[in-house]
């Protein structure tokens, strides 16, 4: 059954490839340039300038390279470290995730010496994924790139939501929250966007570089105050972002403004792409599919013990599989090893090893489309019943993994760890149980 579910799980990132979703959305015909169904006149005095950034960035500029050739005037690619690929026009810079390092903020930097100084005529083609929020940084004045990279620390193990992430992020930034799109007016921008957020929330997608930001510097305390984070950022951040909330700096441009009228952004694939996919290839497979209506919600215990439930309760055909997409949130507190992948699936292990109705033959696989979990070098992890049949993982013993939050070690130890290396995509996790005949 594991590579049944592997299988399902690289068809699904297949379908999201930039190798083959690119060419949907730039063609080329006699040097007549359409994005996203909006034409471009290329001639000589014309700029187009490729900005891309993201786990995925690689991937969708070299689909990019391919179609447009010459008619690319300058760009820059920021990606993951270990995520480059050969690009032929367009440099490329390898950045650190989930936390900025000095590369993001050289990233950055870079990106606004591009695009600030564009006419009415120019156009930037910004290719954006999964991570770009870390990858491409900057700091305020007075704040040093070790204290961005605390904040984003406090923010990512906190428990916040992505858009309650976002919204801080948005705030510590230049180009982030809409800024991006400031600072390339009047040239026209058109992003291709590969969604790694729930519901495909523009704002929230690599923090809105091309989105007007509805929220506040007072939102941003709100934020810090509900996740007892106020006392603990640094304190160069504090001064900022208390300058942002007293008026002494301008907000991030809001909805209205006219820096969005030449801002054109497209989602291009998105955790539905792929679990449509993944959808037609479990039918292939022989399974009766159900796709799970809402996405992946909240906690990442409260969230095994849910899916541990409608395993154990399911009393239909078989066999089944489940499809459900997403992303959990992880309260780190241990000092383990892991991801959130990992971690939910050793919970939902732990929750199933205690069920006595527990299907007999049974697998789920929990893994990051981008083939990254946490700060391991596993996308995820694979349980099955398999592993209960031994006898030799307790109650004890994977509560005592979960309470140190160390999942790594546990699948380390027991098997079941996923290596895809880099998927060079990104929309957010998925979980394929299959409960078999």
């Amino acid at each position: 059954m594991n590579n049944v579910n592997y299988r399902i799980f690289i068809d699904a990132i297949r379908a999201v490839h930039p190798q083959y979703i690119i060419q949907k959305y730039i063609q080329v015909k006699e040097d007549a340039v359409t994005i996203a169904g909006k034409s471009i006149k290329s001639n000589s005095s014309t700029k187009l300038i490729v900005i891309a950034c993201g786990k995925a960035s690689a991937a969708m500029v070299l689909a990019t390279e391919h179609i447009l050739g010459n008619l690319i005037t300058d760009g820059v690619c920021i990606t993951k470290y270990s995520h480059a690929l050969p690009l032929k026009k367009i440099e490329i810079i390898e950045a650190a995730h989930p936390y900025p390092d000095e590369n993001s903020i050289k990233a950055g930097g870079i990106v606004s010496d591009k695009v600030s100084s564009l006419s009415e005529n120019d156009f930037v083609l910004l290719l954006l994924s999964g991570g770009a929020s870390s990858l491409m940084a900057d700091a305020p004045d007075g704040c040093t790139v070790e204290d961005i990279q605390q904040l984003n620390k406090l923010l990512v193990n906190s428990g916040a939501t992505i858009n309650e992430i976002n919204i801080v992020r948005k705030h510590v930034s230049r180009l982030k929250g809409g800024h991006l799109s400031k600072l390339i007016y009047p040239a026209t921008v058109i992003s291709l966007i590969i969604s790694d957020v729930p519901d495909n929330t523009l704002e929230d997608i690599a923090s809105g570089l091309t989105v007007a930001d509805p929220s506040t510097y007072e939102n941003v305390f709100q934020i810090l105050q509900k996740y007892n984070m106020l006392s603990k950022i640094p304190s160069t951040v504090f001064q900022h972002l208390n300058k942002g909330r007293t008026g002494l700096i301008e907000e991030t441009p809001k909805p209205g403004s006219k820096y969005f009228s030449k801002t054109f952004n497209t989602i291009i694939a998105s955790n539905q792409s792929a679990l449509d996919a993944a959808t037609v290839s479990a039918n292939k497979e022989g399974f009766y599919v159900i796709k799970l209506p809402k996405q992946l919600p909240g906690d990442t215990m409260q969230t095994a013990i849910k899916i541990s439930n409608y395993l154990s309760e399911y009393n239909g055909g078989l066999p089944v599989c489940f499809l459900w997409g997403g992303e959990t949130t992880i309260h780190v507190t241990g000092n383990g090893i892991g991801g959130r992948n990992q971690h939910l699936a050793l919970c939902i292990l732990h929750e199933l090893n205690k069920n006595r109705n527990r299907p007999e033959r049974f697998t789920v696989l929990c893994a990051g489309t981008d083939g990254t979990d946490g700060p391991t070098d596993a996308a995820g992890a694979i349980i099955s019943s398999e592993m209960l049949e031994k006898n030799e993982i307790s109650n004890d013993s994977t509560q005592s993994f979960i309470s140190e939050f160390n999942s790594y070690t546990f699948f380390k130890m027991h098997g079941g760890l996923i290596h895809t290396g880099p998927t060079q995509t990104n929309v957010m996790d998925i979980v394929i149980a299959v409960i078999d005949k």
